[in-house]
């Protein structure tokens, strides 16, 4: 077999999807994430939080994050208008929390310890990490709204296990090896 790179057209529009939205969402499932969980204050007061494994960076210059929430969330108008919000890394330790702010139709603050943070975003305690946002940037796209945090404040603990989301079950992490990556700065020498 030839492999010829000017014989392939792609296709100039999206195709039809040829899988069920449950395949879908199983096959994303394998991709294994962290946990986090998302609070703000909404302008009258009331906290405002729920677990999300949609985190990713974006841009280290300026320090920008993003996660995404289903348009239909409950929370969304309150998030949408909260001017700063924090996103809380969870441990190995904190599956119950996680399954707490996960759950509809309960008091999700319930024996919750936090504090306000510099942008007045509740931060959970002993979490693994906290990025305090401004609420940069949202983008509607498909059945989700993507948000953009420009992190203004950041913390964490490196001896923390993070908790791990795959196949919808929860996980802790296996170290492999002793191995570590190499930062892109200290090889490109």
């Amino acid at each position: 077999m030839t492999r010829n790179s000017s014989s392939y057209t792609a296709p100039a529009e999206a195709q039809v999807p040829q899988f069920s939205s449950r395949n879908f969402r199983d096959a994303l499932g394998m991709f294994a994430t962290g946990v986090t969980i998302v609070t703000a204050r909404a302008s009258n007061g009331q906290l405002i939080g729920l677990t999300a494994n949609s985190f990713n960076s974006v841009s280290l210059e300026p320090p920008l994050v993003l996660w995404s929430l289903a348009r239909k969330a409950a929370s969304m108008p309150m998030l949408c208008e909260a001017t700063h919000y924090a996103i809380n890394v969870l441990t190995a330790e904190q599956q119950g929390l996680a399954e707490q702010f996960a759950r509809r139709d309960i008091d999700r603050w319930a024996d919750v310890d936090f504090s306000f943070g510099k942008s007045g975003a509740p931060l959970l305690a002993n979490v693994a990490a906290t990025f305090e946002c401004f609420n940069r940037s949202r983008y509607d796209e498909g059945d989700h709204i993507i948000f953009v945090g420009q992190v203004e404040h950041c913390s964490h603990h490196s001896d923390s296990s993070p908790l791990l989301y795959h196949g919808g079950r929860f996980f802790t992490e296996h170290l492999l090896g002793d191995a570590t990556v190499a930062d892109e700065k200290e090889t490109s020498r």
